[in-house]
């Protein structure tokens, strides 16, 4: 398999499905011209023209709420946010609109819209660019929101988000931006809701998701050779839908102790 970063991952599942889909466009600041923030969307305003690579003003009330009403209308919009904090000036278009449009029309209402951009610490952006939003917007119903870690999960999971009917919050990390994978070539996907294991062990179950995943996976090497312990690593994959309960109650139970890592820190 070809070996990708993180980064060109990402803009692979997004081209791949321009390419295939003419309802799909993006909108963020910055996206077009200037290529994106941290160059995910490089190239794209050539490729595919204006229409299609919305850049927007400072105002991200603004064009959420019009991403949202492109696709109700039936387009499947996806919206770069420069850094996930950002998103708290669109939070009421994104929980008490976008989440709820579904439920509110009896199912005669869809969402398909994705929100995607850096999320968290770890890349020197300084305190209001770094809070990790993963548990605030999976507590609300109606969004599904997933924190891949792999060239090979963002690629496939970017893909399932872009065919959701349902809006998704797209968590990725800064600091994964330049790490590297293999990536099957053609069409896959990843489905929501499923966790992976990132490493099977036998006498501790580490959970983890994010860029916490590699984090925890550094930890294990650490446990393996310094107290041979073998660690099993749950990589969640999904925040909402929750990927926790089979998959680590399992691996749990078999290895007979479990601890989870989230964005923030640790939990028992």
């Amino acid at each position: 398999m070809p070996v990708m970063t993180y980064r060109e991952a990402l803009r692979a599942a997004m081209v791949a499905e321009m390419d295939r889909d003419e309802s799909v466009v993006m909108l963020g600041e910055d996206i077009g011209v200037y290529g994106g923030t941290h160059l995910i969307t490089d190239g794209l305003l050539d490729r595919f023209g204006p229409k299609r690579i919305i850049d927007t003003p400072i105002a991200e009330g603004g064009f959420t709420g019009a991403a949202i009403g492109m696709a109700m209308m039936g387009l499947r919009p996806i919206v770069e946010m420069m850094t996930w904090n950002f998103s708290f000036l669109a939070a009421d278009q994104i929980i008490q609109n976008a989440a709820k449009l579904r439920y509110f029309s009896g199912g005669q209402v869809t969402v398909p819209l994705v929100i995607r951009g850096p999320n968290g610490g770890g890349v020197q952006l300084s305190a209001q660019h770094t809070h990790s939003l993963e548990g605030f917007y999976g507590h609300f119903p109606g969004l599904k929101v997933v924190s891949p870690v792999t060239p090979h999960d963002v690629k496939g999971m970017m893909l399932t988000a872009i065919r959701d009917p349902n809006p998704v919050i797209f968590l990725e990390a800064g600091a994964l931006y330049g790490t590297k994978g293999e990536v099957p070539e053609g069409d896959f996907t990843v489905p929501f809701g499923q966790a992976r294991v990132a490493r099977e062990g036998t006498d501790v179950t580490l959970i983890a998701y994010g860029r916490q995943v590699n984090l925890v996976l550094r930890l294990a090497d650490k446990l393996a050779a310094d107290e041979n312990i073998s660690a099993e690593i749950i990589d969640l994959r999904s925040i909402r839908p929750s990927t926790s309960e089979r998959s680590s109650s399992r691996s749990g139970r078999r290895t007979g102790r479990s601890w989870c890592r989230s964005s923030g820190g640790g939990s028992a």
